[in-house]
This record gives C-alpha cells, sequence and structure tokens, in this order.
C-alpha cells in the first residue's frame, strides 16, 4: 500500500477521474436514451447495473484496447451497430414486448448500454491505460470513482429528456455523429482519412443525419405507430 503516499499516483488518479468525466458525456446520453421509457424504479437499476457493467467493460476492453484497435474493419462494425443502437434508441424499438415488456425492457436497456459503451469507449480507454501506465490499482480506482459520475449525468439527462423531448434527437444525433467518427477511424480506412481530414468531420456529419433522418421518417409510417 506504499503507492498510496505517491503523489504520482494520486496525480495519476485524478487524471483519469478527469479524462473520465469528459468522455463519459457521450456515454450518460445512451444511458439515457436507453432508460426513459422504462417505470422511474426500473430506470434507477438500469442506470445502476448499466453503469456498474460498462465500466467493468471499460477496464477489460483498456487491457487489450491497443490491440483490438489494429484490427481491421472492427471499427466498420462498432460504428455501424451504433448508427442501429441510434435508430432504436429514437424510435423506441429497443422496448420488449408482451406480458413480460417491463422486465425485457430493463435488460434490453442494459444490454443498449454495454453495446454502445464497448463500441464508444475503443478511442477512449487508450487516453485512459496511457494515464494509468500499468497501474491496474490505479486503473480500476479511478474508473470506479467514475461510476457515480456517469449516473448522476445519465439521472439528469433522462429528466432533462422528459422536460425537453428535443434532447432525445440530438442524443439520437450524438450516437449517429460518433458513429460516423468510428466507421472512419478504422485502420483500414486510417491513412486515407488523414490524407482527407475533412472526411472525419463528413463521416460523423453523415451519420448523425442518417440516424435522425430514418428515426423519424420511420416514427411517420402509419405501421410504426400502431405497432
Amino acid at each position: 500500500m506504499e503507492f498510496l503516499n505517491s503523489a504520482d499516483f494520486w496525480i495519476g488518479l485524478v487524471k483519469i477521474v478527469w479524462i473520465n468525466i469528459i468522455l463519459s458525456g457521450d456515454n450518460a446520453v445512451v444511458i439515457a436514451l436507453a432508460a426513459r421509457s422504462l417505470p422511474p424504479a426500473q430506470q434507477k437499476k438500469a442506470i445502476m447495473f448499466g453503469s456498474g457493467a460498462a465500466v467493468v467493460l471499460r477496464i477489460v476492453l483498456t487491457i487489450v484496447a491497443a490491440k483490438l484497435l489494429e484490427l481491421s474493419f472492427l471499427q466498420v462494425v462498432g460504428g455501424c451497430l451504433l448508427l442501429w443502437i441510434g435508430y432504436q434508441l429514437l424510435t423506441g424499438e429497443e422496448d420488449g414486448e408482451g406480458e413480460s415488456k417491463g422486465h425485457g425492457s430493463m435488460f434490453a436497456a442494459i444490454r443498449t448500454i454495454l453495446i454502445a459503451d464497448l463500441v464508444m469507449s475503443l478511442d477512449n480507454v487508450i487516453a485512459v491505460a496511457a494515464t494509468a501506465q500499468g497501474n491496474m490499482v490505479l486503473l480500476i480506482l479511478g474508473l470506479a470513482i467514475s461510476i457515480p459520475l456517469v449516473i448522476f449525468g445519465s439521472t439528469l439527462m433522462i429528466k432533462l429528456m422528459e422536460r425537453f423531448p428535443v434532447i432525445i434527437t440530438l442524443g439520437a444525433a450524438l450516437i449517429g455523429w460518433v458513429g460516423g467518427e468510428t466507421i472512419v477511424n478504422d485502420n483500414l480506412l486510417h491513412g486515407y482519412t488523414m490524407a482527407h481530414p475533412w472526411l472525419h468531420y463528413a463521416a460523423a456529419a453523415a451519420g448523425a443525419t442518417l440516424v435522425v433522418a430514418v428515426g423519424k421518417w420511420m416514427q411517420t409510417r402509419p405501421t410504426h405507430a400502431s405497432a
């Protein structure tokens, strides 16, 4: 436990917590979107379980992130997953059906949170891993401290979404934006993207536009309204 007396340890811990505050904004939006349609009691459970499991997943991901990012097509698949998740969250199609709708919806929300966090954290965890410099205690502690920050952010976002429904559309657009960014950041396209910096923003804007346009179009269809 001597490391607790080290200034480097505490500086590193503050850095990791701060990085997570900065980088967890989009994750809080995903959690809020996924849990917003649940009853209040289930909202709290989905946020707690989803946030906790996502942080554990992020710890595991941090250990292998550098290798994962070297794989071609991984971020293309991940980006497409985010586009699909953004569409589902905008249209509400992630909800369960039938008698077990409430129970099923909670697990559907947790599943959506985990998948989205897995994809959206691929780039973020590199910064955390670099700060931890191989110190697993520092890594785990820093990410664990970030859990209440993400929970608070998600709870706040749900309240704002109830008051200002336009935030739901903006949240789905954000997920689409990150999805477009993720696709062009794939190792296969990295060289071309570096040579054409505008492509990064064009792909992100296209992802956001696609999610919102398709989602809104599906919401206006009679079959969707009566489903």
